[in-house]
């Protein structure tokens, strides 16, 4: 048998390797050290070569990286033309907004003729609708039914109206994030303060479920389509499919009336003025009330939209001292910045309306004159508790000057239950084309605050036929910006009951600086994590048109709407009633997969900024952190922001060359630009200096333009294939495709659209692949034109003009599927070339493709039988993966039995082929030594209890007639345990000697093996700042530095202002979250009798969560110096309990990144160490991304310096109260308006309706309800 003779063979072999590598390990000791030098530079280099040698020969053995080349030599190499890729990209994209601007517009319409069709019914309060909150599901429970309450007087209220649930059957769908929906009926969403039985609200719920009908009609023509909507301007939200609303959330803050989509479509832009009364009347709950109104107010804004916030008592002064005199954008970041502006604002002296109006009017012509603002509504809103006059003198002077047009509306709010004099104020509101509203108590605030919209839009009702189509900024699906500052308070109340419970387990041990250390870290690590790619969102684009009643006169109860304490006598009058909005969602996802991200290859990419230079997408957009907690301004990234330039300028000091490229963006010109920059990646712990080409155009009929970049050192060339590989003709040769796809060792790209079917689903990618590539062999198949069909009207045009019938087919007539042809041949191609890659063939034969019979381990390599190389070098898993998105492996076992958890493990992770940081890494490395593998392990892996396995990678490129493009990646893993023990194998005990220590960096500073297997993964700057500090100095390594301005920090939130309370719901729930807290604390603490100090160390850990070293204990010393340390009193625990809350703050950040100096032939690699001037040797190991440095550790070093990688809080040394966001406001950017602007009609004069009291007409139980839900959620 050839087996026992074989083993003989392999291990004869072995044993002369072993002896081999021991005669070196003994020759070690033996060579003669110069007598000034402690680490002898000869003897290191040698361990660099030979442990460079034979890694790269394992990983040419492993990776077969010759015969992968050689698989792709049949490719050619063409050049990319960005010009035409952006061009293309862009025309899919227009060709996809359209479909959805069409399907708007037919429930728009549709919306429009129903609504004045069922003008006359009657509102039936018993109708039964599908309540999206509470609707049920076949098989759940029914709701007790409520006992009936005793009927009330008519004059006040009415008995309680009880309808029963209706059931629905719901399915999960994937093109519905596998939310479980019913394609046969839409679901209402009614918000909690609004009662859906109100006459006005029913009867629109009633008439608007006739919009079902074109909802399942829009989807059967363009399945693509997410989810639909009709947003009433009565507050309810008709949404297809039906589903049922997410309760997840305690407190449901959803009102789509405040959503970007709704305001931005019911109001062109507007510049807004809010006048806050100041004077010392504005006490208590008025108070609370104006504070109320303005945030309410200030929730309504949207990007195009621009306000400021003025108090006025004898002065008119600004709420946030650095916006004085200008109006700002309403941005998220503005936005709260206002917000908190008005919580800390007191009243004082006495009001000058004539003073403040005169100062708005002034503002508001200062800005239109100077081309500022949104230049297009203009408004001033003011809030306080009585005029002394009208002021008509003022409004002569400013705001009638050109009858019957009225430049600036005013909306007047009157605040407190018993106010004498309302004419004034009311009057301002009726003579300016406003609206008037008597509040006195918060529960009535948004509901009154909003019918402030109705009449913005008066100009575009009455213009009737013209529709604007909006496109809303990105944003994240239904989740609330308020619900950030509530998930964050909520996690600062778990770590301290975390703090609690591990003390009750440790005791004193928690207070020993390690464990503090430790314990801050951890939590500063969990702060930095901004993930890009999330699922906890679903970030998306809405386009959306206003619906308008199309009535032009109704019976309207004139008085009641005037003066409440008149007698009702309803009227007909002329009126101009915005019905609501209509809308559909573009999931951001969606337009990703219309980039053709394999048109632009490796470190390629496309993104797409808005008309206010703001990024829709962009792989730098980081709007969560905390991995699941929204940024306060997640939506207001500029494009400049994210594309940083390599110019060493100081943080904020943009470069004028991108300010150039960023206005020819906006403007949405079509043009060209390289620049330099600094890409960073790998969780912002990497970076390197690259040259990008981009190129941009607009997407026409949308405010968008997008943009595409590649790397120009590699990128302007790309594989493509042959005539003769096309897959029809590889299937007239009798060639099954299908066989190249053979196993289950092999994955596509996630997140690529290979190919797509319209009207079905398929579990993975991979199942959908295999589908298509049996129906590309069946005969009569055909490519499939664009991605996106034709909007149907279109066809119909066409149609209409080519066939007698006019008839026109839909998608489903058409074609069901999609198939990116080009992306779908280079699968098919790599697919072919590389079917070997997975299979168990022997490797003995194999010599000759690059492995070098010099070298012993590569002659070991080669006698080894397969499910022998775990065993013996640690290696689990080899792969490849190529340019067209396929990703192939085999794994590694070190017995005979089939192991496939390995591989199972490697393809949940790394199937995103190009997008892999171990592809983008190889590619880039290329360009640095061509013969080399990139080395990495993760990121403090040392701290894992797991086995490390180190990640090795190579770039595959194809050359032809001069040009060169990267075709593919090889790789392998192995386990850290046996490189530990290659390179403890090469240096002997030299480097275990206590008076050295060896350290092997990759090119961006981090450890890869140390003598102390903890430091693994960790940046070397923490573990020795010293040494890294000299290899800067020595330009070993280069410092980069890298802007985050998408940060977030923590600010101390040590207000107890009241108005703050009555802001959001979430208050009164952490107000019983944390009594219970205090209460089992004190319990916690009378059974433990705790020590003050562990109190004390729990306020200062919650005090700064910016990283900074906590402080020790301040009853630290006491404890350890007078016995059990204990205070006069007890009860001084509690102070030290109390939670130091903070709050987030939008910052700009700054980290120090890494990288080698990659200058050829650098002298410092020359250097040897002298004594303790230079106590180290560092030397670049062949082949690899990877220095060798060995350090005398019998120099004395400070021990206290540490360079760090880790983000720091950039000072732009503000004064005391200014922010962020006012540094911003002072170099502000450039922007492009939206091209719609309705701001005025002749007949808007003849419209008398112009404001509500407050009198107690409506139904009192519902007022009762508001009151209840106001004071208590």
């Amino acid at each position: 048998m050839a087996w026992p003779t074989r083993t003989r063979t392999v291990a004869h072999w072995w044993r002369l390797c072993m002896g081999l590598l021991s005669i070196v390990v003994w020759l070690v000791p033996c060579v003669n050290l110069q007598p000034a030098e402690n680490i002898n530079y000869n003897l290191v280099h040698s361990w660099a070569d030979k442990l460079g040698m034979e890694l790269f020969h394992l990983g040419d053995f492993i990776t077969r990286r010759k015969e992968v080349q050689e698989s792709f030599k049949e490719a050619k190499v063409v050049s990319r033309n960005g010009a035409s890729i952006v061009d293309s990209m862009a025309k899919e994209i227009e060709m996809m907004m359209d479909l959805k601007v069409s399907a708007v517009r037919r429930i728009m319409d549709t919306a429009e003729n129903t609504a004045l069709s069922h003008q006359n019914d009657l509102a039936d309060k018993m109708f039964s609708y599908y309540n999206a909150k509470e609707m049920l599901e076949p098989g759940d429970p029914f709701p007790p039914i409520p006992t009936p309450a005793p009927d009330m007087d008519k004059d006040i209220g009415e008995p309680l109206i009880y309808v029963q649930p209706k059931v629905v059957v719901l399915e999960k769908r994937p093109e519905f994030h596998n939310t479980p929906v019913n394609f046969s009926v839409s679901s209402v969403h009614v918000p909690v303060n609004v009662f859906d039985r109100a006459p006005d609200v029913i009867k629109a719920i009633q008439w608007s479920e006739n919009l079902d009908q074109i909802f399942r009609d829009n989807y059967k023509n363009d399945p693509t389509l997410s989810w639909q909507f009709f947003g009433s301007s009565t507050g309810f939200m008709r949404q297809f499919p039906a589903s049922k609303w997410n309760k997840d959330v305690p407190v449901d803050l959803y009102d789509c009336r405040l959503r970007s989509w709704y305001m931005e479509a019911a109001t062109s832009p507007k510049d807004i003025v809010i006048l806050m009364d100041g004077s010392g009347s504005m006490l208590g709950q008025r108070l609370d009330i104006a504070k109320h109104v303005v945030n309410t107010i200030l929730d309504t804004l949207g990007t195009n939209d621009f306000v400021n916030i003025f108090t006025f008592a004898k002065e008119v002064s600004p709420v946030v001292t650095c916006f004085e005199d200008s109006l700002i954008q309403a941005n998220l970041d503005n936005i709260r910045e206002l917000k908190e502006g008005i919580e800390s604002f007191k009243p004082k002296s006495i009001a000058n309306y004539t003073a403040a109006l005169t100062f708005a009017f002034e503002l508001l012509e200062e800005t239109k004159s100077s081309s500022r603002g949104a230049q297009c509504n203009q408004a001033i809103m003011v809030i306080g508790d009585g005029a002394p006059e009208n002021n008509k003198a003022v409004f002569e002077l400013h705001n009638w000057r050109d009858p019957p047009y009225k430049p600036v509306r005013v909306f007047t709010y009157l605040i407190g239950k018993e106010v004498a004099n309302w004419d004034d104020i009311r009057w301002m509101a009726c003579e300016n084309q406003g609206y008037y509203v008597h509040l006195s108590d918060t529960a009535e605030v948004r509901e009154m605050v909003l019918n402030y919209i109705p009449v913005m839009a008066r100009p575009l009702v009455l213009g009737r036929h013209d529709h604007p189509v909006i496109w809303s900024q990105v944003y994240a699906d239904i989740e609330d910006t308020k619900l950030s500052d509530y998930l964050w308070e909520i996690k600062q109340c778990e770590e301290q009951k975390a703090d609690v419970l591990e003390y009750w387990q440790v005791q004193d041990r928690m207070l020993e600086p390690s464990e503090m250390h430790r314990r801050e870290y951890r939590r500063m690590k969990e702060t930095w994590n901004q993930p890009v790619d999330s699922n906890v969102y679903q970030f998306m684009t809405t386009v959306s048109m206003p619906i308008y009643d199309r009535r032009e006169n109704a019976l309207i109860n004139l008085t009641t709407d005037i003066n409440p304490a008149a007698k009702s006598i309803p009227q007909v009058t002329r009126i101009a009633n915005i019905l609501g909005v209509a809308g559909t969602d573009v999931p951001i996802n969606d337009i990703k997969k219309l980039l053709s991200p394999f048109m632009l290859g490796v470190n390629g990419y496309a993104f797409i900024v808005t008309n206010n230079g703001y990024i829709l997408f962009h792989p730098d957009f980081r709007p969560i952190f905390q991995g699941y907690i929204l940024k306060p301004s997640y939506n207001s990234v500029d494009m400049i922001e994210v594309e940083l330039l390599d110019d060493d300028r100081p943080a904020r000091d943009f470069n004028p060359v991108l300010l150039t490229i960023r206005d020819s963006i906006i403007n949405q010109s079509t043009g060209s630009k390289w620049m330099l920059v600094k890409n960073h990646f790998d969780e912002m712990k990497r970076v390197n200096r690259i040259k990008r080409q981009y190129y941009w155009t607009a997407i026409k009929k949308t405010p968008f333009t997008l943009v595409i970049s590649y790397p120009e050192q590699y990128g302007v060339s790309r594989m493509d294939i042959r005539t003769e590989q096309e897959i029809h003709r590889v299937n007239i040769k009798g060639t099954n495709i299908r066989s190249f796809f053979d196993g289950k060792r092999w994955k596509i790209h996630p997140d690529w659209l290979f190919c797509k079917h319209s009207n079905r689903t398929f579990k993975t990618p991979e199942i959908e692949l295999l589908y298509f590539l049996e129906r590309m062999s069946e005969p009569g198949w055909r490519w499939p034109g664009s991605r996106s069909a034709m909007p149907p009207e279109h066809a119909a045009a066409m149609f209409s003009n080519n066939s007698s019938t006019g008839r026109y087919p839909s998608i489903n007539e058409k074609e069901s599927y999609y198939c990116d042809r080009q992306l779908m041949q280079a699968l098919v191609f790599d697919a072919r070339v590389t079917g070997w890659f997975s299979n168990k063939t022997s490797w003995h034969s194999k010599d000759e493709k690059g492995t070098s019979a010099s070298s012993p381990i590569a002659v070991l390599m080669g006698l080894l039988p397969r499910n022998e190389f775990k065993q013996r070098f640690g290696v689990t898993l080899a792969f490849l993966a190529t340019h067209s998105g396929l990703t192939r492996w085999h794994e590694f076992h070190s017995n005979g039995l089939e192991d496939t958890r390995i591989g199972e493990a490697f393809s949940q992770n790394n199937t995103r082929a190009i997008d892999e940081i171990w592809y983008k890494r190889a590619v880039d490395q290329h360009f640095v030594r061509e013969e080399s593998f990139v080395y990495s392990v993760p990121f403090d892996a040392g701290e894992s209890k797991s086995e490390i396995l180190v990640t090795a990678s190579h770039a595959i490129f194809h050359n032809e007639g001069g040009k060169a493009a990267p075709a593919a990646v090889v790789g392998f893993q192995f386990q850290h345990s046996a490189l530990y023990k290659l390179f403890h194998n090469i240096t002997g005990n030299a480097c275990a000697m206590d008076d050295k220590d060896c350290y092997i960096l990759d090119n961006n500073g981090y450890v890869v093996i140390s003598t102390r297997v903890h430091e693994t993964g960790r940046f070397f700057g923490e573990v020795n700042g010293a040494i890294m500090k000299r290899l800067l100095e020595e330009n070993v390594y280069k410092r980069v530095i890298v802007y985050d301005y998408q940060a977030v920090c923590f600010k101390s939130k040590n207000d107890n202002n009241a108005s703050s309370m009555l802001l959001s719901p979430f208050v009164h729930v952490l107000r019983l979250g944390k009594w219970l807290l205090h209460t089992a604390l004190w319990y916690i603490v009378q059974l433990m009798q705790w020590a003050p100090g562990v109190s004390a160390h729990f306020a200062d850990m919650h005090g700064d969560l910016n990283g900074t070293e906590p402080r020790p204990p301040p009853e630290h010393h006491e404890r350890n110096g007078h016995g059990n340390g204990k205070k006069k009193n007890d009860d001084t625990w509690l102070r030290y309990l109390t939670l130091h809350r903070t709050r987030l703050k939008t910052c700009d950040m700054q980290r120090e990144l890494y990288t080698l100096f990659n200058e050829k032939d650098n002298v410092v690699y020359n250097m040897t160490a002298h004594a303790c001037e230079r106590p180290f040797v560092v030397l670049p190991i062949p082949n690899s991304n990877l220095i060798l440095l060995v350090i005398d550790q019998l120099c004395p070093r400070d021990a206290s310096l540490i360079l760090t990688v880790n983000p720091q809080t950039i000072d732009y040394h503000l004064p005391v109260n200014d922010s962020l966001a006012c540094f911003k406001q002072a170099s502000e950017f450039n922007r492009v308006r939206p091209q719609s602007c309705i701001s005025r009609h002749a007949n808007e004069s003849a419209i008398k309706l112009c404001g509500k009291g407050c009198a107690v007409y409506a139904n009192l139980g519902l007022l009762l309800l508001c009151h209840i839900l106001s004071r208590w959620l």
